[in-house]
């Protein structure tokens, strides 16, 4: 059922007859963490539903990177089995230029010869691989609305004279988005979009071929991260855009329904869980007492906390394991200096291998501040490894609440450690968890994400679009 009255289809329907489009402002291995993967999961979803007869979605990109670069990408994309179809992965900026020089034509096509650069703008010229010019981008320093800016893209000639200029760096990604899909005649067109900011560039896109799909990936308040909390400028202009959009797909149910006691129903609300593949969990890994945290050594993560509380936990032979790194790996290494514990507490830095660290472990800890959504959690329970976490939106709730684990007050240092002792001190609890977390973490399986996600996307498109 979605929110705001809308009955979704039979989930095991297949998805609709459409072309289909995702969205994201880029796609860099080892960048942005749980949103590469789990756009990349997505697309894979659709190929192994039959998009494209299997070869899956088209994924528009909009970096301006180099062509060797995003080349580089799609390999390693490919050579970790995130991508099928390398060719499916597309860029704006690789298809602007001409082979020739200059901008490609349907780039100079759109341009308009009447706008020129504004003299006291900053450009970023883009050139070629035999350094000719072919657009250059207004740069606006310090300011997070940058992709809202009025002032011109330049458009340039194979020899490297400015022919005109499109207005902003809407103008310039809506001229892709007519190119691509100039080729799809009159069939409809389903359009996922992964990144905030591409969505507010795109929510008057009336083209009545298309339907918006608009994911989220992230929390939407600041500290401290409660329903009513506040929200930077760009959600906030952001949910002013929200009923625009066919379908808003919300990761976990905790969130949605936060947005809408607080936002109304007008938009279409969905919960589709990202889907997290299956695996085989190795029992005989398991060392008795292993305590760990695996993620980013970030400030919001509270890896102190952890440290503190399994400290105060005091569980003969017990020992921590540490895995990632990030901006507080100097600190936190100090911590544990500083309170005498290298002995238990090590950190280990980063592992390629994680799914083989929560087979090691007794039990996984997070005392992160906030959460986008529970993917690290799924995944421990996935390898029959209980969670002991702090309870904080978004998305840990929404799984340990129904088993795996445990879930304490956020902040609460003493609780945290008052749950360690719990578990590591009684087996059977233990062991328990531990035979209960693969079922827990099966609602987020790829066939249940599928069928979430085919439920949102055929009733977008059964419905007028929103954009009229």
């Amino acid at each position: 059922m979605g929110v705001g009255g809308s009955v979704l289809p039979d989930a095991a329907a297949a998805l609709p007859d459409a072309e289909y489009l995702v969205l994201s402002s880029r796609l860099i291995p080892g960048l942005d963490g749980g949103y590469t993967i789990a756009t990349l999961a997505r697309a894979r979803q659709l190929a192994g539903a039959g998009v494209a007869d299997g070869a899956g979605p088209q994924l528009l990109t909009f970096d301006p990177g180099t062509a060797a670069d995003h080349a580089a990408h799609r390999r390693t994309f490919v050579e970790h089995g995130a991508l099928g179809d390398s060719s499916r992965l597309r860029n704006l900026f690789d298809e602007a230029v001409e082979p020739r020089g200059g901008a490609a034509e349907w780039l100079r096509v759109a341009a308009d010869s009447a706008v020129a650069a504004d003299p006291g703008v900053e450009y970023r010229v883009l050139r070629d691989t035999e350094d000719r010019p072919f657009v250059a981008l207004p740069v606006i320093p310090g300011n997070p609305d940058w992709h809202l800016t009025d002032e011109p893209v330049l458009v340039f000639d194979a020899d490297g004279e400015a022919v005109g200029a499109l207005h902003g760096f809407r103008g310039l990604y809506r001229a892709w988005l007519d190119r691509v899909t100039a080729a799809f005649g009159d069939r409809p067109i389903v359009v996922i979009c992964e990144s905030r900011q591409l969505g507010e560039l795109i929510a008057d896109w009336s083209d009545p071929r298309v339907r918006i799909v608009h994911t989220i990936h992230t929390m939407h308040v600041e500290a401290p991260y409660t329903p009513d909390s506040t929200m930077n400028t760009l959600w906030t202009r952001w949910f002013r855009l929200a009923d625009r959009f066919d379908a808003v797909i919300w990761p976990t149910a905790t969130q949605r329904d936060d947005v809408v006691a607080r936002f109304g129903d007008t938009a279409f609300h969905a919960v589709v869980p990202n889907p997290i593949a299956p695996v085989a969990p190795r029992p005989d890994l398991r060392e008795d007492g292993l305590v760990v945290v695996l993620g980013r050594l970030a400030p919001g993560k509270r890896v102190d906390h952890a440290i503190r509380a399994f400290l105060a936990a005091d569980v003969p032979g017990a020992r921590m394991e540490i895995w990632g790194g990030g901006p507080e790996q100097e600190r936190l290494q100090a911590l544990i200096d500083e309170l005498g514990a290298g002995d238990r507490i090590v950190l280990a830095g980063y592992s390629d291998a994680p799914g083989t660290v929560l087979d090691r472990a007794s039990v996984l800890v997070t005392s992160t501040a906030f959460e986008g959504q529970p993917l690290g959690v799924v995944e421990a329970l996935l390898h029959a490894t209980p969670v002991i976490s702090y309870d904080v939106r978004y998305g840990i709730r929404d799984v340990l609440q129904r088993g795996g684990g445990m879930l304490v007050p956020s902040g609460d240092i003493d609780a945290l450690g008052r749950a360690i002792r719990t578990l590591l001190t009684d087996p059977e609890r233990l062991a328990a968890l531990s035979a209960e977390a693969p079922s827990v973490a099966a609602a987020w399986s790829p066939e249940s994400s599928l069928e979430a996600l085919t439920a949102a996307i055929a009733a977008a498109v059964a419905a007028p679009p929103r954009r009229a």
